[in-house]
């Protein structure tokens, strides 16, 4: 045989190999954190945005499922208490199943997989399997917990150690493997997870052993979300406090001087928003920006997006106008989508942004502005009002300054649903415009957050729009309209959408965008 094809064949038995050994499936054993989806890692978001398959269980935030693929399988296998989703022998085998069938597998688990989080026995059991495993590590809620509470875990002040054990332990251990004894004899402070159920007995025994009754002690539940409540005490008194507050699992519990700090440290149950429920309904990918402006202003939120970003009906009218924006003197801006949606078009056909040629831009908004800034692209009519009207009469009020637009050729680029304003404002100061529609709005079909049935349960405060499709489209769904609760509109257009579907907005932005929404919400929350 010809050398150079004999080695063409082992190159080519090699590269077989090397896509192969790609296809081999892998389990993530991911520490989902202890509530707050912002004290994820950033391993672990990159992980949850390319699985192929996520596990999870019922601590994990519910928002985390929304950053996967739409492809993505979700499986339910949660735990609380003594309710089971699957026991944890049939995990076991799930994750070695899923593993050995070549998938990406992410299980997500609150906290951290090794703290309590049974993560040893899912990475044994995959071992044996010989299924490739890598492990996260997540913030635990031991210290995540008592932080968000105020509490720190250590203080010079008050200790220099900290002990962590669980209230729960293997119902068939014939043996109880918790030294309490030795816990109750151990300085510093105490931190106790998974263990409401017996909050009592452990507090009585402890004390039986030799700990001060009158030790602070603090009870904290659904750590770090806008959930949070929290009931301080003492070792004698806590387990009773905790029953009159309602207080159930999950909860951390935290025995020690450092409990005292609470009232210095409390930040998080100080913050504007917190105790109120917000929903916020815009895209999946969207829903981001507004949400984490919320969360870190203290809002338990619940992400529920009514709509979704497909493509245009006509794709090809479209590919055109993309293809021909360089022979225009102006192009047209009117949302973020538009935008986004243009030039994933525009870089499947041209390799260079200075292929856009010399036209000028024009945006609606700095949401708008700032999608363009991401292109290198600087915009030469903004608006001060961030509606169509407003850019129209921005045209109006700068024609000296940028040589009228008689005559000069505009391509607007816009969603199926846009209402005629810049097109029928800009063709009556003489401009020529050719409309470019880059994307239409659904409904969203998909709840695989639950977030629906969430707010069914619990309700909300404040429900916010950030456009007409996501009104039409929330009240579509017939959800009951909780008591007391306020709509939060983000503009005029908006505005006008909820009334006429009998729901006036409480709360208005004065300026329209994501910041003069939540200037809003904060406003009324003043109030």
């Amino acid at each position: 045989m010809n050398p150079d094809m004999a080695g063409f064949i082992v190159a080519k038995k090699r590269v077989m190999e090397l896509n192969g050994s790609m296809q081999q499936g892998i389990v993530y054993l991911l520490g989902a954190g202890p509530g707050d989806p912002g004290l994820m890692t950033v391993r672990g978001r990159e992980l949850v945005e390319t699985a192929e398959v996520l596990v999870y269980d019922a601590l994990s935030s519910a928002e985390l499922l929304n950053w996967a693929p739409a492809a993505c399988e979700r499986i339910f296998v949660g735990k609380r208490a003594s309710r089971h989703a699957l026991p944890q022998e049939e995990i076991n085998a799930l994750l070695v199943k899923l593993g050995s069938a070549g998938k990406k597998v992410v299980r997500l688990k609150g906290g951290d997989p090794y703290v309590f989080g049974r993560g040893g026995e899912e990475a044994d059991a995959l071992h044996e399997a010989g299924v490739p495993f890598e492990v996260i590590p997540g913030i635990t809620s031991a210290i995540a917990g008592p932080a968000y509470a105020g509490i720190p875990v250590t203080h010079r002040r008050h200790c220099t150690q900290f002990t962590v054990f669980t209230g729960h332990e293997d119902v068939n251990k014939k043996e109880s493997s918790l030294d309490l004894k030795g816990i109750a004899g151990a300085q510093g402070t105490k931190v106790m997870l998974m263990g409401m159920r017996k909050l009592a007995e452990v507090c009585e025994a402890l004390v039986g052993f030799g700990q001060d009754a009158s030790t602070p002690a603090a009870a904290i539940q659904w750590a770090t979300t806008g959930l949070q409540r929290t009931v301080t005490g003492t070792v004698k008194t806590l387990p009773a406090k905790v029953l009159k507050a309602g207080l159930e699992a999950p909860a951390v519990v935290v025995i020690g001087d450092v409990v005292k700090e609470r009232e210095q440290l409390d930040w998080f149950e100080r913050l504007p928003l917190f105790g109120k429920r917000i929903v916020v309904t815009r895209t999946r990918s969207q829903a981001g920006e507004l949400s984490s402006r919320l969360r870190r202003l203290g809002a338990d939120v619940l992400e529920m997006p009514t709509i979704r970003i497909a493509p245009p009906t006509n794709r090809r009218e479209f590919a055109e106008g993309v293809v021909h924006a360089h022979t225009y003197d102006w192009l047209v801006f009117s949302s973020p989508n538009g935008v986004e949606r243009f030039f994933q078009a525009f870089f499947a056909v041209y390799k260079d942004i200075r292929s856009i040629g010399g036209a000028r831009i024009a945006a609606i908004g700095p949401g708008t502005e700032a999608k363009l800034r991401e292109y290198g692209l600087a915009v030469d009519v903004m608006p001060k009002k961030y509606v169509a009207e407003g850019l129209v009469k921005a045209f109006k009020d700068a024609r000296k300054e940028i040589g009228g637009i008689e005559h000069s050729t505009f391509l607007w680029v816009r969603g199926e649903e846009a209402r005629r304003v810049i097109y029928d404002g800009l063709t009556s100061l003489g401009a020529i415009v050719d409309e470019c529609i880059a994307y239409k709005t659904e409904a969203e079909t998909e709840d695989a957050a639950g977030a629906q049935a969430a707010f069914r349960e619990r309700g909300a405060d404040i429900v916010t729009f950030t456009s007409s499709s996501t009104a039409e489209n929330f009240f579509r769904l017939n959800l009951p309209w909780p008591d007391g609760c306020k709509a939060a509109s983000i503009g005029p257009v908006t505005t006008d959408t909820l009334k006429e579907l009998g729901h006036a907005p409480a709360i208005t932005a004065k300026t329209h965008d994501i910041n003069g929404l939540v200037e809003a919400i904060l406003k009324a929350g003043r109030r």
